[in-house]
């Protein structure tokens, strides 16, 4: 379950805006990167909150809704879209989307834990902190709404481009991905710097 337990003691050390990040999107085939950054208000206990990918997809979107409803829930969002991860490749695409949801927050944080074993180079402290989405609530809370966010933005897609059944997967490379690749080819929202895409229509 996740706690507040890092977070309390950085707020010992002076900091008073601990801001949680996390991303979703570096592995599919298709569709934006999205990072979202969560500064929740102090003395209060989110322990609903964990990693999105543990959460029923109901219990996700329920938790979504609560979080953007919250008025002293102060988040921000970033999406790079696919043709940026094309350019400048994941790793800095992903890092993008984190400045950007930082970017995004009304007030500024003055220290950034983040999803995973490293952190980008940052304006802030920051550090990296592995499986933070289920250890820390404030990364946590970013997991759910960077989750739901992309989810919300690939069935978007999937109307447009029915065939490939974003929809269900959203972009990964399931078998009925790769299976849709192989007969209709790559449509505009394809990464096509990702294998196999890369060598199959390079």
């Amino acid at each position: 379950m996740a706690s507040r337990e890092r977070e309390e003691r950085i707020h010992k050390q002076g900091f008073t805006r601990v801001a949680g990040v996390d991303e979703a999107g570096r592995g599919p085939l298709a569709g934006p990167v999205v990072a979202a950054a969560v500064i929740l208000p102090t003395g209060i206990d989110f322990s609903q909150f964990t990693d999105s990918k543990k959460l029923t997809p109901t219990k996700r979107l329920e938790l979504y809704n609560e979080i953007i409803s919250n008025k002293e829930i102060d988040y921000g969002v970033g999406i790079v879209p696919h043709s940026v991860i094309d350019r400048i490749n994941i790793l800095q695409a992903t890092y993008e989307a984190f400045s950007t949801s930082i970017a995004e927050l009304k007030q500024s944080p003055d220290y950034i834990l983040i999803d995973g074993n490293r952190a980008p180079k940052m304006a802030f402290p920051a550090e990296g902190i592995v499986k933070g989405d289920l250890k820390e609530q404030s990364i946590a809370a970013a997991s759910i709404l960077a989750k739901v966010t992309r989810d919300k933005l690939m069935k978007r897609y999937s109307k447009k481009w029915p065939e490939y059944g974003f929809d269900a997967h959203m972009g990964y490379p399931t078998k009925n991905h790769i299976e849709a690749l192989k007969i209709y080819g790559p449509c505009p929202i394809h990464r096509l710097t990702f294998a196999p895409i890369k060598s199959w229509f390079d």
